[in-house]
């Protein structure tokens, strides 16, 4: 649609069931966090993984969302040859300040349908990430809160620990 003139490359939309959504702005807030978790995933993934930051996944035919951060298996041509699908991601994590309710009840359940084995929801509001594994028919069955004081490891990224501190600052 972008090449059809409908959307430009500055329109903030993604594709979730069939339906496009258009997307909020990004605040300063929102902002640092993804840049905060871009760099700590980064300095201890290195060559392990790829993270891609608000970039787009293809879940299915109808679902493309942007993560704000995905973490994803390596590839020597970074994905230059196609999106990267299910079966590539390893982890998301979606930062929200405004978009609470949306990422919970809309992109949550999109991950969990297409069987992405972990997302994290930054919460900003309530100053805690919340790490959602285990997704059973749409829905991830265990959900864990982190505060600020605490450390989260990662369920399907191997080594990846991170004091939460360090990613809402």
């Amino acid at each position: 649609m972008g090449a059809a003139g409908i959307f430009s490359e500055d329109d903030r939309v993604e594709l979730i069931e069939g339906e496009i959504l258009k997307m909020s702005p990004i605040g300063s807030l929102h902002v640092a966090v993804v840049n905060r978790t871009h760099r700590e995933f980064d300095r201890q993934l290195g060559d392990r993984a790829i993270v891609s930051g608000q970039n787009p996944i293809l879940l299915n035919d109808f679902s493309e969302p942007q993560p704000d951060i995905a973490v994803l298996q390596p590839r020597d041509d970074f994905y230059a040859s196609e999106l990267s699908k299910v079966a590539d991601v390893l982890l998301v994590v979606e930062v929200a300040d405004t978009t609470v309710t949306y990422d919970r009840e809309t992109k949550f359940p999109a991950y969990a349908r297409a069987g992405i084995a972990e997302a994290w929801l930054a919460d900003l509001p309530a100053e805690c990430i919340e790490k959602h594994t285990d997704p059973v028919d749409g829905v991830y069955r265990k959900i864990e809160k982190f505060r600020r004081s605490d450390t989260i490891a990662s369920s399907s990224v191997p080594g990846l620990v991170v004091a939460v501190e360090k990613i809402l600052g």
